[in-house]
């Protein structure tokens, strides 16, 4: 008997890795733009096409968990959305996501975030 739970143990163990290791698919339509903020964290932005308007998602990847973080969006020069964020568990990360009216022409998008404590700032476009 102790075998089995121990078996089923490990096979429920596999299962939850296998599903946290996953990574998320990008659509082929998706935007995608990375890099380094001015410390040690990393910031990712993505636009994507969303029932005839954009997605538009901001990313701040600390490694470090329950950091405070100031972040605002634009879209065309014009501040759209902004709050606060906490980077949380597994990776120390948080993300932001907005729908954005697909307006004509080129769209151009800008994700900044600043940590108050550090001065950290992260500061990612895209174009879509």
């Amino acid at each position: 008997m102790k075998v089995r739970t121990i078996a089923g143990a490990g096979a429920a163990l596999a299962m939850t890795v296998a599903m946290v290791g996953t990574p998320a698919v990008a659509n082929d339509d998706d935007v995608i733009r990375t890099g380094s903020c001015s410390g040690k964290s990393d910031w990712k932005v993505k636009a994507s096409p969303e029932d005839n308007g954009i997605e538009f998602e901001g990313e701040v990847d600390s490694n470090k968990n329950g950091q405070k973080w100031r972040w605002r969006m634009k879209h065309n020069g014009d501040r759209t959305a902004r709050g606060v964020a906490t980077t949380r568990p597994p990776s120390g990360s948080f993300d932001v996501e907005r729908y954005m009216s697909d307006m004509s022409g080129t769209d151009h998008f800008v994700f900044r975030a600043r940590n108050p404590r550090t001065g950290e700032v992260c500061r990612g476009t895209v174009k879509f």
